[in-house]
């Protein structure tokens, strides 16, 4: 793993060369993480590894190398690799990558490929040290589909406007843009699974995705930092599609609008926060068969949310825990079988070794499953309950 770190460094420096050229060394910014993790189940192969005999499939490290060109104007760029299961790979990809223009507190303009603002995590979800959670709340922010949600490439405006002493700051941010999702991620994966059942029923030839699926996606993010110490209430809305082909089979994601409300409450050592997310999915898949075209749709409507808090017992040990909850509504399904959902209490606890390095240790006691597993890793089936050990050893600079 740390050859690995040691390749990404390499590759962040060429890439920022120009920068480092034209600039004192002393703006840059190097930062990066490595972890390695190991994931235990009672039954069931959870997120696509052998997790039932465990599994240390679950490596994760980035670095990232920023500059600032000026006052106003600032460039960087995350080089990221990992292994979760059969998920991920020796490929190196670009979290993101941005050059960010700041007119003033009340305007600034990011370009490149930029993180996502939604609700409290999404756009940190990638730097695993600012986090207690191993895995965090599956509902909403799934570990096997971070890169379909983490960013996009285009342009984004934000912002803050402060209210007053009394009614506290808006911060504002609004987006536009396109993304082509991980050909080794989860969300590819699971179309894989689906248009290789399609192609069975019509007798076709077997055939994976081998070019990757892009989208449109726009939106925003306000949240309000009110002027209650500590207190943060939000809502984003993004807007996004999705359409791809694999030899006789295409489908589509039409545009549908997602909604998520959070807040969240940090005191001292005490900390709490709750998010709530619908995703309504127009999904459908076309086959092109000896009778002609035949159009298959597959409505899904997720909704989703958790609750959580956590204490830091000292300066090292931090605990927590969270329940997140996860429905498919679409089509009218039955919500109550298995099959259409997911619910997740977790017990977790971190601790900080040093400065640089980590480890993390959670419970997940899992009903449910609808998130989280493929069957062709449980060709046997799938139980409706499971528990599963996630612990995670960490280091960051």
């Amino acid at each position: 793993m740390f050859r690995r770190v040691r390749v990404l460094i390499l590759a962040s420096l060429c890439a920022c060369a120009w920068p480092v050229l034209a600039q004192d060394l002393s703006t840059i910014q190097i930062h990066g993480f490595a972890t390695q993790g190991i994931l235990y189940s009672s039954t069931n192969n959870y997120l696509s590894a052998n997790t039932s005999a465990g599994s240390l499939a679950w490596t994760d490290g980035a670095v990232s190398v920023s500059d600032t060109l000026s006052d106003k104007l600032r460039v960087g760029i995350q080089l990221h690799m990992y292994q979760l299961g059969q998920l991920g790979g020796p490929n190196v990809q670009v979290d993101w990558a941005t050059g960010d223009y700041k007119f003033n507190d009340h305007f600034g303009f990011r370009a490149g490929k930029f993180k996502i603002p939604i609700g409290l995590f999404n756009d940190s979800q990638d730097v695993d040290a600012v986090h207690l959670w191993a895995l965090l709340p599956q509902s909403v922010y799934p570990t096997d589909n971070r890169s379909v949600l983490l960013s996009a490439m285009g342009g984004e405006f934000y912002g803050n406007a402060r209210l007053g002493r009394k009614t506290g700051t808006l911060v504002y941010r609004a987006y536009a843009g396109y993304r082509a999702l991980d050909l080794n991620g989860g969300y590819v994966k699971s179309l894989d699974l689906d248009l290789e059942y399609i192609d069975s029923v019509f007798g076709l030839p077997t055939t994976l995705i081998t070019s990757a699926p892009t989208g449109k996606v726009f939106g925003g993010d306000v949240r309000w930092q009110t002027p209650l110490k500590g207190l943060l209430i939000g809502a984003s809305a993004f807007d996004d599609d999705v359409h791809g082909s694999a030899g006789p089979l295409a489908f589509a994601v039409g545009r549908n609008t997602a909604t998520q409300e959070y807040a969240q409450f940090e005191r001292g050592k005490f900390f709490v926060a709750g998010e709530v997310r619908r995703v309504p999915v127009d999904y459908s898949i076309t086959a092109t068969t000896p009778p002609g075209q035949v159009t298959i749709p597959n409505p899904l409507d997720w909704r989703s949310w958790y609750v959580m808090t956590s204490y830091r017992v000292t300066e090292k040990l931090q605990v927590g825990t969270y329940y997140s909850h996860f429905v498919d509504a679409g089509g009218g399904q039955n919500t109550s079988l298995s099959g259409n959902y997911s619910k997740d209490w977790t017990i977790s606890a971190r601790y900080d070794f040093n400065t640089y390095f980590y480890g993390k240790v959670e419970e997940h006691s899992i009903h449910g499953i609808d998130l989280g597993y493929y069957s062709d890793s449980n060709p046997n089936g799938l139980q409706p309950r499971s528990n599963v050990l996630a612990a995670k050893i960490g280091f960051s600079f």
